[in-house]
């Protein structure tokens, strides 16, 4: 297979083919191109006609873009004339709906997406959370941050092809991707851009799918490490939760056997007072009582008062009258 390409399809050919075995196209009236968009029928024309050169460095020069050799290089071709195209010629305009269709297609089920994210997770704790089933794709909320970080991201390859201008200031310093203004090959006359539109239509699409399974990788390997991070937090707050409600248990039982403890404290003495209080009674009890020293006191009288104490003179018989004045 020789360095040279279908313009239709892109495919590798050999320079001899008439048919692309791929699409079938017709090398016999548009031959096969090479990596810088020439023609290569053409290109061998402008050799041949070339008096500078003897035939041997002729056919060798011819071998070497066969071979996949740049003509820029080797003199016998130019990059395309820069400037406007005719109306017929230029690029139509990109419909929003076809920016990136493998990536407003995606599923966020792509196996080598799951695969990168593995290889950055591994040996981690995100990895075994997501063997343990931890993470499910297929979750309301995560499909939905997936599909914002889409919505995001097409947002900027529309402003990079050039489909909507920049909403801000921070926008415009997205590079425009544009597919190139070319024409025709000022030394061999290939319609370059016919080739170059179809080079860049294929570059566009490739790169947008692997751009999708960039994004979804990373959009997936983001969302693991953030959700096992609050995953972490969340178990800590349980924990410590958990560990209040343990205290406050105690603090209740200790505050409910702690009046049951004093109660009997407080007995104790009481008791011990009581006892030695009956035992002072029973004392008194077995006692005898002690005759009173007091005076006894006068019996009272009758209705005009008490009684006067009767006195009796027990003296000798002549001195009785003396005794009663």
């Amino acid at each position: 297979m020789g360095g040279v390409y279908c313009p239709t399809c892109e495919a590798g050919v050999e320079v001899t083919a008439k048919f692309c075995l791929s699409c079938g196209h017709d090398l016999t009236i548009q031959g096969p191109i090479t990596a810088t968009g020439h023609d290569l029928h053409q290109l061998k024309d402008v050799i041949r006609l070339r008096e500078d050169l003897s035939m041997a460095e002729k056919f060798d020069m011819i071998a070497r873009i066969e071979d996949g050799a740049d003509p820029i290089a080797l003199g016998i071709a130019a990059a395309a004339d820069d400037g406007d195209l005719p109306p017929e010629q230029e690029a139509p305009a990109q419909n929003l709906d076809e920016v990136a269709p493998a990536l407003q297609a995606a599923t966020w089920d792509n196996g080598a997406a799951a695969a990168a994210t593995d290889l950055a997770t591994e040996g981690l704790k995100i990895n075994d959370l997501k063997k343990a089933g931890a993470f499910d794709k297929e979750d309301k909320t995560f499909v939905e941050a997936m599909d914002l970080g889409r919505k995001a991201t097409l947002e900027l390859l529309k402003v990079s092809q050039g489909m909507v201008l920049p909403a801000n200031d921070a926008l415009q310093q997205v590079p425009i991707m544009q597919p190139p203004n070319k024409s025709f090959c000022p030394k061999c006359g290939s319609d370059i851009h016919a080739n170059t539109m179809l080079q860049w239509k294929k570059w566009s699409d490739t790169s947008t799918e692997v751009l999708t399974i960039q994004l979804e990788a990373a959009m997936r390997t983001s969302l693991m490490h953030l959700s096992a991070s609050y995953r972490d937090k969340i178990q800590d707050l349980q924990d410590q939760l958990s560990d209040a409600k343990k205290a406050v248990e105690r603090a209740k039982e200790e505050a409910a056997s702690a009046p049951k403890t004093e109660t009997k404290e407080a007995e104790a003495p009481k008791a011990k007072e009581k006892k030695k209080t009956g035992k002072a009674a029973a004392a008194t009890k077995a006692a005898p009582k002690k005759a009173s020293s007091s005076p006894t006191k006068p019996k009272a009288g009758g209705l005009f008062g008490a009684k006067k104490p009767k006195k009796t003179y027990e003296g000798e018989p002549g001195g009785k009258a003396e005794w009663f004045l």
